[in-house]
Protein backbone atom coordinates (compact mmCIF):
# COMPACT_ATOMS: atom_id res chain seq x y z
CA UNK A 1 0.00 0.00 0.00
CA UNK A 2 1.24 3.50 -1.28
CA UNK A 3 0.23 5.24 2.30
CA UNK A 4 1.42 2.57 4.68
CA UNK A 5 4.09 3.91 6.87
CA UNK A 6 6.67 1.94 8.65
CA UNK A 7 5.82 0.36 11.99
CA UNK A 8 1.92 1.94 11.33
CA UNK A 9 -1.36 0.41 10.28
CA UNK A 10 -1.89 1.01 6.24
CA UNK A 11 -3.79 4.24 6.05
CA UNK A 12 -5.22 3.34 2.96
CA UNK A 13 -9.00 2.66 4.81
CA UNK A 14 -9.26 5.55 6.66
CA UNK A 15 -7.94 7.68 3.33
CA UNK A 16 -10.66 6.29 0.97
CA UNK A 17 -13.31 6.50 3.23
CA UNK A 18 -12.62 10.16 3.55
CA UNK A 19 -12.75 10.71 -0.30
CA UNK A 20 -16.05 8.95 -0.50
CA UNK A 21 -17.08 11.07 1.95
CA UNK A 22 -15.54 14.09 0.26
CA UNK A 23 -17.23 13.03 -3.02
CA UNK A 24 -20.63 12.91 -1.04
CA UNK A 25 -20.56 16.37 0.14
CA UNK A 26 -18.81 17.64 -2.70
CA UNK A 27 -21.94 16.51 -4.79
CA UNK A 28 -19.61 14.01 -6.94
CA UNK A 29 -21.59 11.10 -6.47
CA UNK A 30 -25.12 12.43 -6.82
CA UNK A 31 -26.67 12.24 -10.21
CA UNK A 32 -26.81 14.56 -12.70
CA UNK A 33 -28.95 14.92 -15.58
CA UNK A 34 -26.19 16.99 -17.56
CA UNK A 35 -23.71 14.28 -17.08
CA UNK A 36 -26.10 11.83 -17.63
CA UNK A 37 -26.49 13.46 -21.00
CA UNK A 38 -23.11 13.66 -21.82
CA UNK A 39 -22.53 10.41 -21.52
CA UNK A 40 -25.30 9.36 -23.96
CA UNK A 41 -23.99 11.64 -26.65
CA UNK A 42 -20.61 9.59 -26.60
CA UNK A 43 -22.56 6.61 -28.00
CA UNK A 44 -25.67 8.55 -30.10
CA UNK A 45 -25.11 9.80 -33.61
CA UNK A 46 -26.12 12.41 -35.21
CA UNK A 47 -30.49 10.93 -35.17
CA UNK A 48 -29.94 11.21 -31.20
CA UNK A 49 -29.36 6.96 -31.06
CA UNK A 50 -27.80 5.00 -29.86
CA UNK A 51 -27.23 2.20 -32.69
CA UNK A 52 -25.54 -1.06 -33.11
CA UNK A 53 -22.19 -0.28 -33.74
CA UNK A 54 -22.44 2.01 -30.79
CA UNK A 55 -24.14 -0.62 -28.96
CA UNK A 56 -21.33 -2.63 -28.96
CA UNK A 57 -19.04 0.13 -27.99
CA UNK A 58 -20.82 0.84 -24.99
CA UNK A 59 -21.02 -3.01 -24.13
CA UNK A 60 -17.52 -2.74 -24.38
CA UNK A 61 -17.04 -0.02 -22.01
CA UNK A 62 -19.22 -1.49 -19.06
CA UNK A 63 -17.92 -4.98 -19.38
CA UNK A 64 -20.48 -6.91 -20.61
CA UNK A 65 -21.13 -9.13 -23.88
CA UNK A 66 -24.48 -7.94 -26.19
CA UNK A 67 -25.73 -11.26 -25.91
CA UNK A 68 -25.68 -11.44 -21.53
CA UNK A 69 -28.89 -11.16 -20.46
CA UNK A 70 -28.19 -8.37 -18.36
CA UNK A 71 -28.39 -6.17 -21.25
CA UNK A 72 -31.68 -7.56 -21.73
CA UNK A 73 -32.58 -6.30 -18.21
CA UNK A 74 -31.20 -2.72 -18.97
CA UNK A 75 -33.37 -2.45 -21.85
CA UNK A 76 -36.23 -3.34 -19.85
CA UNK A 77 -35.47 -0.69 -17.46
CA UNK A 78 -34.83 1.78 -19.95
CA UNK A 79 -38.36 0.77 -21.33
CA UNK A 80 -36.15 0.27 -25.04
CA UNK A 81 -38.80 -0.41 -27.96
CA UNK A 82 -36.10 -1.86 -30.55
CA UNK A 83 -33.42 -4.33 -29.87
CA UNK A 84 -29.92 -3.03 -30.31
CA UNK A 85 -31.03 0.63 -30.03
CA UNK A 86 -31.78 3.26 -27.06
CA UNK A 87 -33.33 6.76 -27.98
CA UNK A 88 -32.47 9.93 -25.67
CA UNK A 89 -35.44 9.34 -24.01
CA UNK A 90 -35.45 6.32 -23.25
CA UNK A 91 -31.78 6.33 -21.81
CA UNK A 92 -32.43 9.35 -19.95
CA UNK A 93 -35.67 7.47 -18.27
CA UNK A 94 -34.24 4.73 -17.07
CA UNK A 95 -30.32 6.10 -16.45
CA UNK A 96 -32.42 8.25 -13.92
CA UNK A 97 -34.58 5.65 -12.38
CA UNK A 98 -31.29 3.61 -12.12
CA UNK A 99 -29.67 6.98 -10.99
CA UNK A 100 -26.65 6.51 -13.22
CA UNK A 101 -24.90 8.58 -15.19
CA UNK A 102 -21.55 7.60 -16.34
CA UNK A 103 -19.95 3.84 -16.57
CA UNK A 104 -18.86 3.29 -12.97
CA UNK A 105 -22.39 3.56 -11.70
CA UNK A 106 -23.91 1.41 -14.09
CA UNK A 107 -21.54 -0.80 -13.57
CA UNK A 108 -22.04 -0.87 -9.89
CA UNK A 109 -26.27 -1.41 -10.37
CA UNK A 110 -24.91 -5.25 -12.07
CA UNK A 111 -25.81 -7.35 -9.11
CA UNK A 112 -29.19 -5.27 -8.96
CA UNK A 113 -30.29 -6.19 -12.89
CA UNK A 114 -29.38 -9.74 -12.15
CA UNK A 115 -31.27 -9.48 -9.27
CA UNK A 116 -34.52 -9.07 -10.63
CA UNK A 117 -33.93 -11.84 -12.53
CA UNK A 118 -34.68 -13.83 -9.36
CA UNK A 119 -37.46 -11.65 -8.25
CA UNK A 120 -40.91 -13.97 -10.17
CA UNK A 121 -43.09 -10.81 -10.82
CA UNK A 122 -40.09 -8.89 -12.41
CA UNK A 123 -38.52 -11.78 -14.18
CA UNK A 124 -42.28 -12.39 -15.52
CA UNK A 125 -42.66 -9.04 -16.98
CA UNK A 126 -38.64 -9.07 -18.28
CA UNK A 127 -39.54 -12.19 -20.05
CA UNK A 128 -43.08 -10.38 -21.54
CA UNK A 129 -40.87 -7.38 -22.30
CA UNK A 130 -38.55 -10.15 -24.23
CA UNK A 131 -41.14 -10.63 -26.75
CA UNK A 132 -42.02 -7.29 -28.62
CA UNK A 133 -38.15 -6.31 -27.77
CA UNK A 134 -37.03 -8.55 -30.22
CA UNK A 135 -39.30 -9.14 -33.08
CA UNK A 136 -39.56 -7.09 -35.97
CA UNK A 137 -42.05 -4.56 -35.83
CA UNK A 138 -43.83 -5.21 -38.77
CA UNK A 139 -44.70 -8.74 -37.45
CA UNK A 140 -46.95 -10.12 -34.96
CA UNK A 141 -45.20 -13.06 -34.16
CA UNK A 142 -41.05 -13.87 -34.02
CA UNK A 143 -39.40 -15.77 -35.80
CA UNK A 144 -38.49 -19.05 -34.36
CA UNK A 145 -34.49 -18.45 -34.91
CA UNK A 146 -35.02 -15.49 -32.67
CA UNK A 147 -37.35 -17.10 -30.02
CA UNK A 148 -35.33 -19.76 -29.65
CA UNK A 149 -32.03 -17.73 -28.97
CA UNK A 150 -34.44 -15.43 -26.31
CA UNK A 151 -35.94 -18.63 -24.61
CA UNK A 152 -32.67 -19.75 -24.02
CA UNK A 153 -31.52 -16.64 -22.62
CA UNK A 154 -34.36 -16.86 -20.62
CA UNK A 155 -35.18 -19.86 -19.68
CA UNK A 156 -31.79 -22.14 -20.79
CA UNK A 157 -30.47 -22.80 -17.16
CA UNK A 158 -33.54 -22.61 -15.17
CA UNK A 159 -36.03 -24.75 -17.22
CA UNK A 160 -35.19 -28.49 -16.02
CA UNK A 161 -36.80 -29.44 -19.56
CA UNK A 162 -35.63 -27.16 -21.66
CA UNK A 163 -33.07 -29.09 -23.77
CA UNK A 164 -36.45 -30.95 -24.54
CA UNK A 165 -38.27 -28.50 -25.93
CA UNK A 166 -35.20 -26.47 -27.45
CA UNK A 167 -35.02 -29.91 -29.29
CA UNK A 168 -38.23 -29.97 -30.41
CA UNK A 169 -38.29 -26.47 -32.07
CA UNK A 170 -34.93 -27.75 -33.97
CA UNK A 171 -37.05 -30.54 -35.16
CA UNK A 172 -40.37 -28.43 -35.75
CA UNK A 173 -41.88 -26.80 -39.16
CA UNK A 174 -42.68 -24.11 -37.42
CA UNK A 175 -41.37 -20.78 -38.58
CA UNK A 176 -43.04 -18.44 -35.97
CA UNK A 177 -43.99 -18.02 -32.36
CA UNK A 178 -46.84 -16.00 -31.16
CA UNK A 179 -47.44 -14.24 -27.93
CA UNK A 180 -49.83 -16.55 -26.63
CA UNK A 181 -47.16 -19.31 -27.24
CA UNK A 182 -44.41 -17.23 -26.23
CA UNK A 183 -46.51 -16.69 -22.52
CA UNK A 184 -47.27 -19.96 -22.70
CA UNK A 185 -43.94 -21.43 -22.80
CA UNK A 186 -42.96 -19.45 -19.08
CA UNK A 187 -45.75 -20.86 -17.41
CA UNK A 188 -45.71 -24.44 -18.79
CA UNK A 189 -41.95 -24.03 -17.00
CA UNK A 190 -43.48 -22.70 -13.91
CA UNK A 191 -46.17 -24.99 -13.28
CA UNK A 192 -45.28 -28.17 -14.82
CA UNK A 193 -42.93 -30.21 -12.46
CA UNK A 194 -39.84 -31.61 -14.00
CA UNK A 195 -41.24 -34.83 -13.99
CA UNK A 196 -44.00 -34.19 -15.37
CA UNK A 197 -46.04 -35.80 -12.31
CA UNK A 198 -48.78 -32.80 -12.54
CA UNK A 199 -49.13 -32.82 -16.06
CA UNK A 200 -52.48 -32.31 -17.04
CA UNK A 201 -53.40 -33.09 -21.05
CA UNK A 202 -56.32 -31.02 -20.52
CA UNK A 203 -54.61 -28.31 -19.24
CA UNK A 204 -55.33 -25.96 -22.02
CA UNK A 205 -51.66 -25.71 -22.97
CA UNK A 206 -50.72 -24.25 -26.46
CA UNK A 207 -50.59 -26.85 -28.93
CA UNK A 208 -46.85 -26.52 -29.38
CA UNK A 209 -46.35 -27.51 -25.89
CA UNK A 210 -49.05 -30.15 -25.66
CA UNK A 211 -48.41 -33.75 -26.51
CA UNK A 212 -45.26 -33.53 -28.43
CA UNK A 213 -42.93 -31.89 -26.13
CA UNK A 214 -44.93 -34.21 -23.24
CA UNK A 215 -44.16 -37.49 -25.53
CA UNK A 216 -40.64 -36.54 -25.68
CA UNK A 217 -40.00 -35.54 -22.01
CA UNK A 218 -41.63 -38.68 -20.93
CA UNK A 219 -39.06 -40.66 -23.37
CA UNK A 220 -35.92 -38.57 -21.79
CA UNK A 221 -37.16 -39.55 -18.21
CA UNK A 222 -37.35 -43.01 -19.29
CA UNK A 223 -34.01 -43.18 -20.55
CA UNK A 224 -32.48 -41.17 -17.59
CA UNK A 225 -34.46 -44.02 -15.67
CA UNK A 226 -32.95 -46.69 -17.90
CA UNK A 227 -29.02 -45.24 -17.39
CA UNK A 228 -29.29 -45.48 -13.79
CA UNK A 229 -30.16 -48.98 -13.34
CA UNK A 230 -27.28 -49.97 -16.25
Amino acid sequence: CPLKQEGKKPLCSTYCRSQATSKIINGEDLFSSKKCLAWFYEYAGPDEIVGPEAMEKFCEDIGVEPENIIMLVLAWKLEAENMGFFTKEEWLKGMTSLQCDCTEKLQSKFDFLRAQLNDITAFKNIYRYAFDFARDKDQRSLDIDTAKSMLALLLGRTWPLFSVFYQYLEQSKYRVMNKDQWYNVLEFSRTVHADLSNYDEDGGWSFMLDNEVSKRAVVELDCNRETKYI
